[in-house]
């Protein structure tokens, strides 16, 4: 004789536990992702002889493939720390920031990477990353372009007494730093690959020479 309240126990076992599977794979499928990634170092001669030396260490990505559970939307935390050292006592503005491209090559070889970009590596070490917004991660990016955006936003009174936002900061003397950690960059509306690149720009100030110096990263996929 079949025990039919045990055969619905048994089935409804069998069926929390299928359901509990199905969740964890979900969560499986859908997990952060963690990147390290190489950093980078730069050595420039500038005209004057002043040596100008710049680091990207610690660097990594926390990659969410799909936040908003939607192919188009895709966020990371980037974390890194930016160094520079120059042979002579100067000093300078230090701008790290990251490079987000939808379905373009950000690695080089001169894409521009569409009008918003501001992206161009005709000279890559001695250009500066236009960007555009003057801070922020929260992008929205259609195929074939890319968006730069700078990692810092501090505020401080200007000389009025006004609010204002700076995206870098001011060294003096022959060393400059700054490390961030789970900056966001989230990323919308983008249906195809979609990669992003760290870049330190520096603004050099010496007695003859007033220049611009950028390291790039290496570029890493967003999913």
């Amino acid at each position: 004789m079949i025990d039919h309240k045990k055969s619905v126990r048994v089935a409804g076992l069998c069926a929390s536990a299928a359901i509990a599977l199905g969740l964890l794979s979900t969560g499986a499928a859908n997990a952060d992702t963690f990147v390290p990634l190489p950093g980078g170092e730069l050595t420039k001669t500038l005209s004057d002889g002043t040596v100008v030396t710049i680091r990207l260490v610690g660097e990594s990505a926390t990659i969410n493939p799909s936040m908003g559970s939607t192919p188009l939307h895709r966020n990371a935390w980037v974390s890194g720390s930016a160094q520079v050292e120059l042979s002579g006592a100067a000093g300078g503005f230090l701008f790290p920031g990251y490079t987000v491209g939808c379905q373009v090559n950000i690695a080089g070889g001169g894409a521009t990477g569409g009008a918003d970009a501001g992206v161009n590596w005709s000279d890559g070490q001695n250009m500066r990353p236009s960007v555009g917004a003057n801070s922020g991660g929260n992008l929205s990016l259609g195929p074939g372009q890319a968006k730069s955006f700078y990692v810092l936003d501090l505020e401080q009174a200007d000389d009025f007494g006004n609010s204002a936002h700076r995206t870098n900061i001011r060294f003096k003397g022959t060393h400059g730093s700054v490390t961030w950690a789970d900056e966001t960059i989230g990323l919308s509306g983008c249906g195809g690959y979609a990669q992003a690149r760290a870049f330190v720009s520096v603004e050099v100030e010496t007695e003859n020479v007033s220049t611009w110096v950028t390291l790039w990263g290496a570029p890493f996929s967003l999913g």
